[in-house]
């Protein structure tokens, strides 16, 4: 009932530990049920500020420089919202104690209520005269810059917290926290699954049968020569073990996948024709069908 709100008298029950005062002290800590002025202090909010970076970026890591706007202390006060020679003021309401005590009697005795000061908002002190630059809130709007350590590993969504980098409360109060949402770019020639990168490369037929080697691109930079064997079917996957993305808090590297794509030519020379016609008919392959629509 006392949590609630509601009004009730416990003098007598708790009056051999010294009153309802003292109990809620030996319970609470000396600012009582409701806290004191250091337990209300109010942080500055967070901000929250998206960056981009590339899939390379994402795997090994990086610096991404980020702005954004947010409420930094004033240079004025110092971010105490006095004027500068002043000093805040005890509240005359609550005896800067930050709440206000009030008891009535009844037919069951004293009746106390406990409520936080209307006029200093549970501060216990007053602003006697608010500095002129940021009318006394302590704090101004301003727009950061800031290089920000992009771990290897990283995913889009990722949100990295930089503490006490958000905006100011002012009055000396403690700021929020800067979150950088991590949004990592699409690169044309992977696709990742989890820590895997998957790559595609076009072979030819006469490739396919007989086989060649060809340059994988790496995210590092550079090539990997990968071998394609004889006889070499479309939708074949070769892996590159170590060579795709960084496990974020971990030491290694995924994968790197190559999946084969047969290249067929849409357009055929008269001599290049002839070849073909002359392959099927040693392999028995029936080349004579009329065309299906594409």
């Amino acid at each position: 009932r006392y949590d609630r709100g509601d009004v009730i008298d416990l003098g007598d029950l708790f009056g051999g530990l010294g009153g309802i005062d003292d109990f809620l002290r030996s319970v609470f800590g000396e600012g009582g049920l409701f806290g004191n002025r250091s337990t209300r202090q109010a942080r500055g909010r967070d901000v929250l500020v998206r960056a981009e970076v590339t899939l390379k970026e994402a795997a090994f890591g990086g610096e991404v420089t980020v702005e954004f706007s947010t409420l930094a202390s004033c240079s004025g006060c110092g971010g105490s919202g006095t004027a500068p020679g002043t000093s805040r003021v005890t509240c005359g309401d609550c005896g800067g104690s930050g709440q206000l005590r009030l008891a009535r009697r009844s037919v069951f005795g004293t009746m106390m209520s406990v409520a936080t000061c209307r006029r200093c908002r549970g501060e216990g002190s007053l602003i006697a005269e608010p500095c002129r630059v940021c009318a006394g809130s302590g704090a101004v709007p301003k727009t950061e810059t800031l290089t920000v350590e992009v771990p290897a590993g990283v995913t889009s969504g990722t949100r990295l917290r930089l503490s006490g980098r958000g905006e100011s409360a002012g009055d000396l109060r403690p700021p929020g926290d800067l979150y950088v949402e991590v949004v990592v770019a699409e690169d044309p020639r992977y696709e990742r699954r989890g820590a895997d990168l998957f790559h595609r490369i076009s072979v030819g037929i006469v490739e396919a049968a007989l086989g060649t080697r060809v340059a994988v691109p790496l995210l590092e930079g550079g090539t990997a020569e990968l071998e394609i064997p004889r006889g070499t079917q479309p939708g074949a996957v070769f892996r590159i073990p170590g060579k795709g993305m960084t496990v974020l808090g971990r030491q290694g590297r995924g994968d790197l996948l190559i999946t084969v794509d047969l290249e067929v030519p849409t357009s055929l020379s008269p001599e290049e024709e002839e070849l073909l016609r002359r392959w099927a008919e040693m392999r028995g392959d029936r080349s004579d069908r009329p065309a299906s629509a594409p």
